[in-house]
């Protein structure tokens, strides 16, 4: 199986030759490690992944992010409104902590797990509705625009994905890799330095900012295929059911940086910081 950007998709089990084609959401095929080559399926938990199941549970995790965000997000902005910033910014910093911890988890244990998929996703719905509740005190309207233009983003990578029009190859994926890489150490040493008082520049809404949010948006946009990919040779491959939890998890991971970006660079651009 070939290398993923996103580390949730880079432990799926391999199928045995290792080397199915790029996959069109077809009929699994090969054998997987530790599961030996695909026998009659003799209940649910041993049937071949489908993409109907990546569906499902992405979507059921998807759900309980949105749902806890909601709620968490009106009750935020509630507690804004009554001055209680503290108690916002601990239930942001919690949700952060228990989603990376479990993150985390889930990604070195390689756990297929629709309780830790699901208890993520809820986590994560407490940070994403904490800060856009914040956001959102800022400049009225901002997360709902965010969410829509996150699941836009989605279907259009989706469509460029099952079209063909950009290939998910070897020379595309080291560049993705190298470019995530790069964010990410940009992302660090901006933290950092921030620590120490120092800005430079990527947070604070100016032009360097922008650019820098634009650049992240396009990263996670593009590393969306390669979620897609690897999804794709896990059910050709014949990975069992129970792994579409992980793929759900894998998903997500994208989703959340996605709309954290767009909803940063929404404020930025209506006049907020």
């Amino acid at each position: 199986m070939r290398t993923s950007s996103n580390p949730a998709f880079r432990n799926l089990p391999q199928g045995a030759a290792g080397q199915a084609p790029y996959a069109g959401f077809q009929q699994p095929q090969g054998g997987v490690p530790g599961y030996g080559t695909p026998q009659a399926p003799s209940g649910e938990a041993d049937r071949p992944m489908t993409v109907d199941d990546v569906v499902m549970k992405t979507g059921a995790s998807l759900g309980v992010t949105l749902l806890i965000g909601i709620i968490t997000a009106i009750w935020a902005q509630s507690q804004i409104a009554a001055g209680s910033m503290g108690a916002v910014t601990g239930a942001m910093i919690g949700g952060m902590i228990v989603g990376l911890i479990l993150a985390l988890v889930i990604i070195f244990k390689q756990m297929a797990s629709a309780p830790m998929t699901l208890a993520y996703s809820a986590a994560e719905g407490v940070f994403l509705g904490a800060i856009s509740g914040v956001f959102e005190m800022i400049v009225d309207g901002v997360a709902l625009q965010a969410v829509v233009g996150t699941a836009a983003v989605f279907v259009v990578m989706l469509i460029v994905y099952k079209t063909g029009a950009v290939k998910v190859t070897p020379k595309f994926r080291k560049w993705m890799i190298g470019a995530i890489g790069g964010v990410a150490v940009l992302m660090l040493f901006n933290l950092v330095m921030s620590l120490f008082g120092v800005n430079v520049g990527l947070r604070d809404g100016g032009t360097m900012a922008i650019i820098f949010s634009i650049v992240c948006i396009g990263v996670a946009a593009f590393s969306f295929l390669l979620d897609f990919d690897m999804a794709d040779q896990a059910i050709r491959q014949g990975v069992p059911n129970k792994f579409a939890w992980y793929v759900a998890f894998g998903l997500m991971t994208t989703l959340v940086w996605l709309y954290l970006e767009i909803l940063r660079l929404l404020t930025y651009l209506q006049g907020g910081e």
